[in-house]
C-alpha cells in the first residue's frame, strides 16, 4: 500500500493546478504532530488549507487534509527551525523529477538580513528511508527530520551543512511520457520472472497493486511470466498503459479497495478490478482525499502508540509485579493450609514427651488421630528439647494459621488491583490524544503508581466525556478513563439516567441522559452498542452489556477509580458498529 511515484504525481497535480491550487500560498502555521511529520497551514484565495507531510516508513506521503491533530506542548527541534525559515514564505513552485518518490516544494522566504531567498522543502517518500529535509538556495542542507549520518548509511549522508544530492535514479520507463518502444524495451531487459513483478522493475514509480491491474488486464487473472508476452499480450499491456497515462492526465480514478470487514486494503489511480468479487472498492473525488481516509486512523494509532510507549511499559510491569506477587501468596496460602498438621504433630510429642530426649532427629510415635493408631515418623531440632519441639510446632501452627487470614486478604486486594490495572490498560488503548494520557497519568500518580514530575506544568482544563446523541435524540455520555469514569457515574449521572457497561470485560461507563422518560429499546441498544465499542470487546460479535439506572450503581469503600457495583440490572447482546458508533458522535 505504498504510494507510488503515478499516485505522487497526481497529487502535486492537484496542489499545483485546479481548485487546490497552492502556488502562491502563504505559510501560516507550521505544527509537528508526532515525530515524522509535518502539517503547515498555508493561506490562498482568502482560506486556509492544511497540508500534510509525513516521513513515516509505514505512512510517507504529502496531500491536504481537514483531520484535526493534537500537537504537543512544546515544538520539536525541526518544527522550530522550519518556523525560522519558513514563517511567511510563498509558495512558489512544486517539483517532481520524473516518476521519483520525491516532492520538491520551493518557497520564497525573507532571511535574517532581509533579502529574499528561496528555501526548498524536500519529501522523500521511500519506505523507512522516508525523509523530510530543507535545503537553502545553494543547494545545501540546513537540516532534515532524520538525520543520516556514516554509520546509518555509506551510500548517502543527509546532515546539515552537505550538498543534497537525490538518491540515484534507476534506469526504467515512464509509461507517462516514454513512448511504446521504450517501454517494451525496458521490460525486455529485465530478468524473466512474474509479469507484475517484471513491471515494477520496468517501468518508473509503479506500486505492486498498479502493476498486478497491469497483468490482469492482460491476462485475464492468468498467472504468466514476462518471456510469455506474445505480440498480443505486448499490445493489450501497452493498450493498458496509455489508457492509464490519458486517466492520470484527464482525471485519475481515485480509488480504494475494501475488505469485507470494512478494513481499507489499498489504493490506486485507476480502476481496481483484480480482486473481482471478493473486495469492495470505494471511489474518492481528490487524491488528498483518499490518502486523509486512508491513513488517517493508522497514524492516529501509531501517534498514540509513540505518545502512550512509556505508559504501557510502566503499567504492564506493574501487572506483572501484581501478578507475581499474588501467585507467590497462592502457593504461600496453599503451604499454610497443612497448619492441622503441625498441630498434631505438637500434640504428639506432649503425647509421648516421656520417651523422647535432647538431640533426637525425630521420633516415631503413635497417632491417635488416626484409627488403628498408625506409626508417625515426627522431624525434630536435635538442639531443642522434647519440650522445645512440640512447643516449634505449636508456634508454626499459630503463625500458619494468621498467615491464611492475612494472605486471603492480600490476594483479594492483588485480585482487585489487576482488575484496575487491568482497566488502565485498556483505557490507554482507547486514548486519542496527548490529554487523554495527562489524565492518565495524573491518575496513576494519584494512586501512588507514578512519581509526579516536577517539571511537570499545571494540567490543562480537563477534556469533556464523549458525547453522542442517539436516533432519538437522547444525549449519551462516555467516559474517557477511570477518573471520569467515577465522576460521570457517581457525581453527573442522575438518579434517573441510564448506566451501561460491558460485563465482566474492562471498558468505558456509559450514560444515557433521560431526562426522567422512559428510553426507546433502539436508544438503550445504541447505547449498548457504543458500549462495547469503547470497551476491550469492541473487535468482537455478541458482546454482552449490562444496564441499570444510576442510583443502583455504588463506589465500594475503598475502591479505585472507576470500580463500581450495581444491581438491578439486565443484559443486552449487540455486536460494535465503527460506521454507526461514528454516525451517533457529536462532532465540535
Amino acid at each position: 500500500m505504498a504510494l507510488d511515484g503515478a499516485f505522487l504525481h497526481c497529487i502535486l497535480n492537484e496542489l499545483g493546478g485546479g481548485d487546490d491550487c497552492l502556488i502562491g500560498a502563504r505559510v501560516d502555521k507550521i505544527h509537528q504532530p508526532s515525530r515524522e511529520e509535518i502539517v503547515m497551514t498555508l493561506r490562498t484565495r482568502g482560506r486556509n488549507v492544511k497540508l500534510l507531510l509525513s516521513a513515516n516508513a509505514s505512512s510517507a506521503r504529502i496531500h491536504l487534509t481537514e483531520i484535526a491533530l493534537e500537537n504537543p506542548k512544546q515544538p520539536p527541534m525541526f518544527c522550530m527551525l522550519l518556523r525560522k525559515h519558513l514563517s511567511s514564505g510563498r509558495l512558489i513552485n512544486i517539483r517532481q523529477d520524473g516518476l521519483e518518490r520525491i516532492a520538491a516544494l520551493d518557497f520564497e522566504c525573507m532571511n535574517e538580513l532581509g533579502d529574499i531567498v528561496t528555501i526548498t522543502l524536500i519529501c522523500e517518500i521511500m519506505g523507512r528511508h522516508s525523509n523530510i529535509i530543507i535545503v537553502d538556495s545553494n543547494g545545501r542542507i540546513i537540516d532534515a527530520i532524520k538525520r543520516i549520518n556514516a554509520e546509518m548509511s555509506s551510500v548517502r549522508q543527509v546532515l546539515s551543512g552537505m550538498q543534497y544530492s537525490p538518491p540515484p535514479r534507476q534506469d526504467k520507463a515512464n509509461f507517462l511520457t516514454d513512448d511504446e518502444k521504450r517501454i517494451l524495451l525496458a521490460i525486455d531487459i529485465v530478468r524473466n520472472e512474474e509479469l507484475s513483478k517484471a513491471l515494477i522493475k520496468s517501468l518508473e514509480g509503479i506500486s505492486p497493486i498498479f502493476a498486478r491491474e497491469c497483468a490482469f488486464y492482460v491476462t485475464g487473472g492468468q498467472n504468466i511470466f514476462k518471456d510469455d508476452l506474445t505480440d498480443e499480450r505486448k499490445a493489450k499491456l501497452l493498450e493498458f498503459l496509455g489508457e492509464s497515462a490519458k486517466r492520470v492526465k484527464d482525471g485519475p480514478h481515485y480509488t480504494v479497495v475494501v475488505e469485507e470487514s470494512g478494513k481499507l486494503k489499498d489504493f490506486s489511480f485507476v480502476d481496481i478490478r483484480q480482486y473481482g468479487g471478493m473486495m469492495n472498492t470505494v471511489r474518492y473525488n481528490t487524491a488528498s482525499e483518499l490518502l486523509d481516509e486512508f491513513y488517517h486512523e493508522r497514524d492516529r494509532q501509531n501517534r498514540m502508540r509513540q505518545r502512550s510507549h512509556d505508559l504501557l511499559k510502566l503499567v504492564t510491569n506493574t501487572a506483572e509485579r501484581i501478578s507475581r506477587r499474588v501467585e507467590a501468596q497462592r502457593i504461600e496460602l496453599q503451604e499454610s493450609r497443612n497448619r492441622e498438621y503441625l498441630k498434631i504433630c505438637g500434640d504428639l510429642i506432649n503425647a509421648n514427651i516421656y520417651r523422647l530426649e535432647r538431640g533426637q532427629t525425630f521420633a516415631e510415635v503413635e497417632n491417635f488421630y488416626q484409627e488403628d493408631s498408625p506409626i508417625m515418623k515426627i522431624k525434630l531440632d536435635p538442639r531443642l528439647s522434647p519440650a522445645g519441639n512440640a512447643q516449634k510446632y505449636y508456634s508454626d501452627y499459630r503463625k500458619a494459621d494468621n498467615a491464611e487470614k492475612k494472605l486471603k486478604e492480600l490476594i483479594a486486594s492483588g485480585e482487585q488491583e489487576l482488575i484496575y490495572i487491568d482497566s488502565v490498560l485498556e483505557a490507554i488503548t482507547r486514548t486519542t490524544g496527548e490529554s487523554e494520557l495527562i489524565e492518565i497519568r495524573e491518575e496513576l500518580a494519584q494512586q501512588g503508581y507514578l512519581r509526579r514530575s516536577r517539571k511537570t506544568s499545571k494540567m490543562d482544563k480537563p477534556l469533556p466525556p464523549i458525547k453522542y446523541k442517539s436516533s432519538d435524540g437522547y444525549e449519551i455520555l462516555v467516559g474517557r478513563n477511570n477518573m471520569q469514569n467515577h465522576k460521570l457515574s457517581l457525581k453527573i449521572a442522575k438518579k434517573h439516567d441510564i448506566w451501561l457497561h460491558t460485563q465482566d470485560i474492562h471498558g468505558a461507563h456509559v450514560i444515557i441522559i433521560t431526562n426522567g422518560d422512559d428510553v426507546p429499546m433502539s436508544t438503550l441498544e445504541e447505547a449498548a452498542m457504543i458500549a462495547a465499542f469503547h470497551s476491550k470487546a469492541r473487535e468482537s460479535a455478541g458482546v454482552p452489556v449490562d444496564y441499570t439506572y444510576a442510583r443502583y450503581v455504588k463506589k465500594p469503600n475503598g475502591a479505585k477509580p472507576g470500580m463500581v457495583i450495581f444491581d438491578n440490572n439486565k443484559t443486552l447482546s449487540v455486536t460494535p458498529d465503527e460506521k454507526k458508533v461514528e454516525s451517533l458522535l457529536i462532532k465540535h
